[in-house]
């Protein structure tokens, strides 16, 4: 059993004055203070709970067992009464009064080995970079590069200063003039220099966007041009990504990722937001984002037997809250009218600064984001996919709580955020869970019978249903006539699996004895109602866009979907619900993470590094609450799979064959 002890003042907590909690199935003992928050105490014990709503009580992500002993806790909004019976408790609405033992469920734990899953027949998550053909194209060029050198060692005939030789030094081996220096350099410079009799290499900053002049940023002793590293970083709100890149030999040689240690404090950007204005609460999640890059980091670099010291830079994309929160700036305005984030393009910083643990020379340059909800990860994407140069009119999705979309070619972009809401990834959906060990996220249902068939994550025991899984799920009751174009239940099937709960109908997909809770696993008129509000938003915000350039969908030559999500979608389904454009499906592709894609390239071309702010720039935002037209376009869209079924013909002309 390990113990450890969580404290908010000097030492540890004395006897008579503490509680002790012991979490399972981890084992883990911690002692709080009496009195205090069953959610917070397990937050800074390190042990992650779903919280969905950070800790306002109304997800009922973060439920729990109590084993024994008691605990004082609000009334329950959002549990059963059979459920509280049972001894579920929602951890944000309880405190501590006595020694308890609590066990957290399966459905409120995150599985770690699904982040890195992959599906056949589509990019991996995330996709590849051809670093030939950057090479081809005379892209590849990073902005950081290693210079060798070999200086004549100081004597009393050439005695001038250490910093001088070096800058004549790359005049003349390497025609660099115009040198801008880190400070910092200087107070190792005399020391390195004659560690190996003056033959050193010299890191060079070819990045500076307001100046033409490289800065030199680094001294090693001896030629060290063949170990140059650097790490490209996406930054999401659940995952963090980081890619190891030999800048030396144009290679990516490793990647490694884990769950953001904010998701504690909220799901979604909104949630955090609201966190970060408590006391102490932006502190509290910059250090949080940063605490699981660093572990991150360390595993990448432990597994590829690397020193930290030979990483040059880190390149780095994320949304505009999270980029915000990552580099401690507030991020209050983002969510309040007229949305202005602090800053859109946030110069190089000091990794230190920030608390990375990486050499004292490594500056973060960060995508520019567009607006508070199009941010750097979709600017990534865009550059990363190449469609700010292709003739062709491209749709590109990016599909997750907060949904972007980009619409244009090589002439003009336009882009929009959706508030598709947390549905996607399971919020509002009473059985919903992000894609890990157990979630149903392949389903059918055969059309006589009404019984389903389905596969989970891992294929285990049930526990709940991913986004994709959701969308399959629809798809099948939709398609057998199980659930009605405006989202109900037929009640005149017989049939056990269609049965009235708590939310009205719902159809039961697994029973009790065959699930991981042993409760029956359903989906409901309301969950179903929270889906077509997230599809709704994310079609009416298609129309909107293209109606404000004035163009129609049958327009689009190519969507492109990037994301986790994206990775995971059925096609077909995600057009039979309405989620997707009925266009013909060889326009759809899959890019992967186009957000740790771009931050890639980046690292390996200064010419694109200076692009992604071009790209940005050329970016037109619409607000799409402030559109005229987008609040029609999205009540029409509450319909399965829309209320005009010109906008899919072969959804349309598919039910009916079905239906005779």
């Amino acid at each position: 059993m390990i113990t450890c002890f969580v404290n908010k003042s000097k030492g540890f907590l004395s006897e008579g004055m503490s509680k002790k909690i012991i979490f399972k199935p981890y084992d883990l003992t911690i002692e709080v203070p009496e009195g205090e928050n069953l959610l917070h105490a397990a937050m800074t014990a390190g042990i992650h709970i779903n919280a969905s709503c950070g800790g306002a009580g109304v997800c009922g992500k973060c439920r729990i067992l109590l084993e024994e002993g008691s605990l004082e806790c609000q009334p329950a909004t959002v549990l059963t009464q059979e459920e509280w019976d049972l001894g579920y408790r929602q951890a944000c609405q309880c405190t501590v009064t006595t020694d308890v033992v609590v066990r957290i469920p399966p459905e409120s734990l995150l599985d770690k080995k699904t982040i890195t899953r992959r599906r056949t027949g589509v990019s991996l998550r995330p996709a590849p970079i051809d670093v030939a053909a950057l090479k081809e194209e005379g892209l590849y060029d990073p902005a950081f590069q290693k210079k060798y050198l070999e200086l004549p060692p100081a004597s009393l005939s050439d005695n001038i200063c250490d910093l001088s030789r070096l800058e004549t030094g790359l005049h003349r081996q390497h025609r660099l003039d115009n040198l801008t220096l880190d400070f910092l350099l200087v107070r190792k410079l005399a020391k390195v220099m004659r560690q190996e009799d003056f033959r050193v290499t010299a890191t060079l900053d070819f990045a500076q966007r307001r100046s033409r002049n490289p800065r030199l940023v680094n001294i090693e002793p001896g030629d060290t041009t063949h170990k140059h590293f650097a790490l490209a970083v996406d930054i999401g709100t659940t995952t963090v990504w980081a890619q190891l890149l030999d800048l030396a030999k144009g290679e990516i040689i490793g990647q490694a990722a884990d769950y953001n240690g904010q998701m504690s404090y909220g799901d979604d950007v909104i949630s955090r937001i609201i966190y970060s204005q408590k006391e102490g609460g932006l502190k509290t999640l910059q250090k949080a984002v940063v605490t699981t890059l660093n572990n991150v980091i360390r595993r990448l670099l432990k597994q590829h037997k690397l020193p930290v010291e030979e990483v040059s830079h880190l390149t780095l994309a994320g949304n505009t809250t999270m980029t915000h929160l990552f580099y401690g700036i507030d991020p209050k305005y983002i969510r309040l009218a007229p949305y202005t984030p602090t800053a859109c393009h946030i110069p190089p910083v000091r990794a230190r600064h920030l608390g990375l643990d990486l050499p004292e020379h490594v500056f973060i340059y960060a995508v520019s984001s567009v607006s508070s909800y199009v941010g750097g990860d979709i600017v990534a994407g865009v550059l990363a996919s190449g469609i700010y140069k292709d003739p062709k009119l491209t749709l590109y999705i990016d599909i997750g709580t907060n949904g972007e979309i980009v619409i244009g070619n090589q002439e003009w972009l336009a882009c929009a955020a959706c508030s598709a809401g947390p549905a996607f990834e399971g919020g509002g959906i009473r059985f919903g869970m992000r894609a890990s060990r157990g979630a149903v996220e392949e389903a059918s249902i055969n059309p006589d019978t009404a019984e389903p068939m389905f596969m989970t994550i891992g294929m285990a025991k049930p526990k709940g249903i991913c986004g994709s899984g959701l969308i399959n799920l629809l798809a099948a009751l939709m398609e057998t006539g199980i659930v009605l174009p405006n989202g109900k239940f037929r009640d005149d099937l017989d049939s056990p699996r269609i049965r009235r709960g708590p939310d009205g109908l719902e159809y039961v997909l697994a029973w009790g004895s065959e699930t991981e809770s042993g409760e029956d696993l359903t989906i409901s008129e309301v969950d179903i109602e929270n889906l077509m509000r997230a599809k709704g938003a994310m079609f009416a915000g298609y129309l909107t866009l293209l109606d404000s350039v004035g163009l129609k969908l049958q327009d689009i030559e190519q969507v492109i979907l990037a994301g986790a999500f994206g990775n995971f979608i059925n096609i077909e389904n995600a057009i039979a619900i309405g989620l997707m454009p009925d266009l013909p499906r060889e326009r759809f592709q899959f890019v992967g993470n186009g957000s740790l894609t771009g931050a890639t390239l980046l690292a390996f071309s200064r010419e694109l590094l200076e692009e992604e702010r071009r790209v940005a720039d050329m970016m037109t935002n619409f607000e799409l609450s402030e559109t005229p037209g987008f609040m029609d376009k999205y009540i029409a869209a509450l319909f399965l799979p829309h209320t005009q079924e010109e906008y899919f013909p072969t959804v349309t002309e598919r039910l009916r064959a079905l239906r005779g």
